[in-house]
């Protein structure tokens, strides 16, 4: 994946987060989805309400654009790291959703072998290299949609390049490596979390900042209401205009210190060409007048650090 010269983040008010993901949608121009297989990522890693997860309001709206835009075949993929998989996403109502919406759930813990490729450790922090499920990888496109939050256990930011933390095996279903167990202790975290996203595909990232977790974080924390909902086709960008909501707030001192792009995941994800390099590469659009003040400040925060 070359990086682009130049990416946007659309910003849009989320007080009706249906036409804020409409919105969203027409603006980015999502290449035709007609009769293709779609798989989409949400964000449930834990059984706690928005915005430790995705909220169903937000799940609907994409997949009902993606349905829409004539997806023949839609799935919902996830594992939950704090939870079965299956119950997080009946108690969370994605279940539900996935139903009405005609889309596929896959409970990734309950894959055989064969649905997971094996990335080798080539030039990665990862020691064995990991396994990612094939539902993303062999799908003909990928959506993803994340929450703002900030992340205790290590990751420091939980936005759209943690995302794919979801899609790679907790276990080698061969011999039990626990490569969950080997992320969580690594000093190379945050970077193995970038390097996830070299072979996890993304056509649209869209990041729902209806509300936040300003520390704490993943599945509880000190919340905030930025009220906008941001996507992006480049995730590079879409971190770097989330970590400045989230410093434009107040946040936690990993978090506020430093340049946004030497932070350790935006930074490796930035080497590995998976986004843009800079924060003059970015440009934060705003698709209403309520959003408007608020993309000034961010991109304030973002040329302090460039």
């Amino acid at each position: 994946m070359a990086s682009p010269a130049a990416s946007e983040v659309y910003i849009v008010d989320a007080s009706d987060r249906y036409h804020a993901v409409e919105a969203l949608w027409r603006e980015i121009g999502t290449p035709s989805l007609d009769k293709k297989t779609v798989a989409v990522k949400a964000n449930f890693n834990s059984d706690d309400p928005f915005p430790a997860t995705t909220h169903p309001d937000a799940l609907e709206a994409i997949l009902g654009q993606v349905r829409d835009a004539g997806a023949r075949t839609v799935r919902l993929g996830e594992r939950s790291g704090m939870g079965e998989t299956g119950a997080v996403l009946k108690n969370r109502g994605a279940a539900d959703v996935a139903a009405r919406t005609g889309a596929e759930v896959v409970a990734l813990d309950a894959l055989p072998p064969g649905e997971w490729e094996a990335i080798p450790p080539d030039g990665l922090h990862w020691e064995r290299g990991f396994l990612i499920a094939r539902v993303f990888r062999e799908a003909d496109a990928v959506v993803q949609t994340c929450c703002l939050k900030t992340h205790r256990f290590g990751g420091h930011i939980s936005l759209s390049l943690k995302n794919p933390v979801g899609a790679v095996a907790k276990r080698n279903p061969e011999d039990g490596y626990n490569y969950m167990a080997e992320l969580h202790s690594s000093p190379h975290q945050r970077r193995m979390i970038a390097e996830i996203n070299r072979f996890f595909p993304c056509d649209i990232a869209i990041l729902d900042a209806t509300e936040g977790f300003s520390t704490g974080g993943p599945e509880r924390g000190t919340r905030i209401a930025p009220n906008v909902i941001l996507a992006s086709t480049d995730r590079v960008a879409l971190d770097a205009a989330g970590v400045a909501l989230l410093r434009l707030h107040g946040t936690t001192p990993e978090v506020m210190q430093g340049r946004i792009f030497e932070m350790d995941p935006i930074a490796r994800a930035a080497e590995l060409e998976i986004g843009v390099k800079s924060a003059e590469d970015l440009r934060l659009v705003a698709l209403d007048s309520e959003s408007k003040e608020l993309v000034l400040d961010m991109r304030r925060i973002l040329d302090e650090t460039a």
